[in-house]
């Protein structure tokens, strides 16, 4: 079992008005096998918290820790965090020009296993995976992400993790911009890597309907840079009821 511990983070960035503190003393603690909902308002640090786990360069870590496995995540460099097994599913997928899926993936699980798939086992798990994405073969042939639709993007993240297995991933806003069907699809890839790796789940959104499909173990609300609120998959439905009203209302009096 592995273990992702965040400790007391204060994040900030810089702007043209100055320094910008975002994240005001974060505690969470992620899994293998729990999968988390991190939930909020427009601009309350739950992107923030998903790029400095990646390792974002734009992010500054005023105090706090960040561990996985007891191992200090933030001496880490990007890729070396890849291989320690985190993973980000990002909310505006990058076009990468000149680079095919299919080399890019290969190239990816090289890179984190430190050695090349078998191409005949390697092959016929991408087209799996694919296919269970309902992605058409001829994408595994164009540029990453150029030309792709919003739901494209969102399943080539998800073809990624299936293909890569990280420990932990962080699913950040994964549900924006899809449609019922490609809802359902994409959750349904996360279902699929999780009881297949022991995968766990850090899951990033606005609203609850991905949580119709991924059921998750626990629910933060974040507020102001801060977990306002946290409990079990109860706490989503009462959001959806609710809204962010008096956590926002009491955000403002504090």
């Amino acid at each position: 079992m592995s273990t992702l511990e965040i400790r007391d983070l204060h994040v900030s960035i810089e702007t043209e008005q100055g320094t910008k503190p975002i994240l005001r003393g974060v505690d969470l603690t992620i899994r293998t096998g729990e999968t988390h909902a991190v939930m909020g308002p427009n601009g309350s640090g739950k992107s923030t918290l998903a790029y400095t786990i990646a390792g974002h360069p734009r992010y500054q870590v005023d105090s706090g820790s960040i561990t996985l496995d007891g191992e200090d995540v933030l001496a880490m460099s990007v890729d070396e965090r890849a291989r320690a097994g985190l993973f980000l599913a990002m909310q505006y997928p990058v076009e990468i020009p000149g680079v095919t899926v299919s080399n890019f993936l290969r190239t990816a699980k090289t890179a984190i296993d430190g050695q090349a798939p078998a191409i005949r086992g390697w092959v016929k798990d991408v087209r799996e995976s694919m296919d269970n994405l309902r992605m058409d073969q001829a994408f595994a042939e164009r540029n990453v992400n150029e030309g792709f639709s919003g739901g494209e993007k969102k399943r080539h993240e998800i073809l990624q993790l299936e293909l890569l297995k990280p420990r932990i991933a962080v699913l950040d806003e994964t549900d924006s911009g899809l449609d019922v069907d490609a809802l359902k699809i994409v959750s349904e890839g996360v279902n699929r890597a999780k009881s297949s790796s022991d995968l766990g789940v850090l899951l990033i959104t606005h609203y609850t309907r991905i949580l119709r499909y991924i059921r998750p173990d626990f629910v933060h609300v974040f507020v102001n840079g801060r977990v306002a609120e946290e409990g079990g998959a109860e706490l989503a439905d009462r959001l959806e009821d609710e809204g962010y009203d008096r956590y926002l209302t009491a955000a403002a009096t504090a």
